[in-house]
């Protein structure tokens, strides 16, 4: 399985956004990474590579690689609707996603490798591909025999996050997957237009 595994404190950095979570050594140091941090001067950046760092930002938050994040462009672009609206929507929709906003993981990465190892079920039937689009009225739950598990349980009782487009009962360990959210839900701060823009050059 092909994932992100570098460092995480030195990408948020370079995108000024503790875009993996809380992340102690990013609140101490939430200037660029380099020997001379904040004192390098920079030049002006061109088009090019805001809109390639915006893309960069993105795949880093949902932890998709380039391969498939260009086949999720190409589907958003297939379909009605704004294309970086629809593009935001399917990355959303992905069941280790949809695991990590329910709080049953801290981290998408966690929440992958659960999805992973087989503890997350969707209508009642193991599924083990992060990737797997969910759709509207699709019940994700934690598998029986997983219920109990330490880490689940610890991510549970911190998570205090609530989103209108899925549902999550803390006693049965099941929620429903509402509907895929309007862009005004989803709280990352991806300019999604500007992925629009590089893919379409």
């Amino acid at each position: 399985m092909a994932r992100y595994t570098g460092p995480k404190t030195k990408i948020a950095r370079k995108f000024g956004e503790a875009i993996f979570g809380d992340d102690k050594s990013f609140e101490k140091r939430n200037y660029p990474p380099g020997q001379h941090g904040n004192n390098r001067r920079r030049g002006k950046k061109s088009e090019y590579a805001i809109q390639l760092a915006e893309k960069q930002k993105a795949k880093y938050t949902y932890g998709i690689l380039e391969r498939q994040f260009s086949n999720l462009f190409k589907k958003a672009s297939a379909s009605k609707g704004i294309t970086g609206e629809v593009l935001l929507q399917l990355c959303e929709s992905r069941l280790d996603n949809v695991v990590y906003r329910m709080g049953v993981s801290p981290s998408r990465n966690g929440a992958r490798q659960l999805v992973s190892h087989r503890h997350i079920t969707v209508n009642g039937e193991i599924v083990n591909i992060p990737s797997y689009q969910l759709k509207a009225g699709d019940v994700v739950g934690v598998r029986e025999k997983s219920k109990s598990l330490v880490a689940i349980e610890n991510s549970l009782a911190a998570n205090s996050n609530v989103y209108e487009w899925m549902t999550f009962n803390s006693a049965t360990k099941e929620g429903t997957f509402v509907s895929v959210p309007a862009r005004v839900q989803i709280p990352e701060n991806i300019k999604e237009q500007l992925i629009v823009e590089l893919y379409s050059k």
